[in-house]
């Protein structure tokens, strides 16, 4: 089996911090690049954000939702993308949010977790409110290849609340049950002291407790949605994130893909920078 995926994502972290450059071409960052609003734009878009983010971070994430917009064309640059991405020795975490049941969710763990697969990635979103236990045939694909999931358990926006912060018959929050439940699972797989991997997606903004979360055990890598437009900043991940802080990818989109095609390195050092600072702080 190859090398575990919490392992792999734990070294990435330790060598280039935790900023996750996100691939997003929503249609006005197109226009705003100068590049049209189809699958050529598309591949352009992302071909040029992973050449500003090889050897300044260790992640990259594809939204994938704005490659599908233009069908079998635009799933072929997510493709070339990806691999671009994989090549330059980015992780890639393909932002999908896939969840279904049974032979269903089997096959998108296949789809995007497989090596060799066109639509290959190093670790895959993923919803769990069909039941976690409807995830476990993703999870053995992940576990077989080396790869990762990241589960849905406290995203940030108002919608979810209700839902999430309910409390389950275990007195439990559904946020803080799924935590437990897929950790119960990396428990499972990786040895003392390792990272489990299959993380979390917990927003930058989530208030732990108000979740019902806590630290939790084996360490596993959260993906923090939420940094820059979505208002946390550097300085807020240790605050936000307390004893959890040293597995957070940090993910942030538009505040960086703004800076255009040709501010965009410049962009990234300038992040990179602020959460180097934050290490030393």
């Amino acid at each position: 089996m190859s090398e575990r995926f919490g392992e792999r994502l734990r070294a990435a972290l330790d060598a280039r911090g935790p900023l996750c450059v996100g691939i997003d071409p929503h249609a006005s960052l197109l226009g705003a690049w100068g590049l049209p609003d189809d699958a050529s734009g598309l591949r352009e878009f992302g071909l040029r954000t992973v050449e500003a983010a090889s050897g300044r971070v260790g992640i990259v994430k594809p939204q994938v939702s704005f490659f599908e917009r233009f069908g079998s064309a635009g799933y072929a640059a997510l493709e070339e993308v990806m691999a671009a991405a994989r090549a330059a020795d980015l992780l890639v975490i393909a932002d999908a949010k896939r969840g279904d049941i049974g032979s269903t969710m089997d096959a998108y763990g296949a789809a995007w977790l497989t090596p060799g697969s066109p639509l290959e990635a190093d670790a895959l979103t993923v919803n769990p409110f069909l039941g976690v236990g409807a995830l476990d045939g993703a999870l053995d694909v992940a576990h077989a290849h080396g790869k990762g999931l990241f589960v849905l358990a406290a995203t940030s926006n108002p919608e979810a609340t209700t839902m999430q912060r309910s409390v389950s018959a275990t007195g439990r929050t559904v946020s803080a049950d799924i935590v437990a439940v897929v950790s119960a699972r990396n428990a499972m797989h990786a040895a003392p002291g390792e990272w489990g991997s299959a993380g979390f997606v917990i927003g930058a903004t989530v208030d732990w407790s108000d979740a019902g979360l806590a630290a939790f055990t084996p360490f596993a890598p959260i993906l923090a949605p939420g940094f820059g437009s979505q208002g946390a900043a550097p300085a807020d991940l240790r605050h936000r994130f307390g004893s959890m802080s040293a597995a957070v990818i940090a993910s942030e989109s538009r505040s960086i893909l703004a800076a255009g095609p040709v501010g965009l390195a410049d962009a990234i050092d300038a992040r990179v920078a602020e959460y180097r600072e934050v290490d030393r702080g």
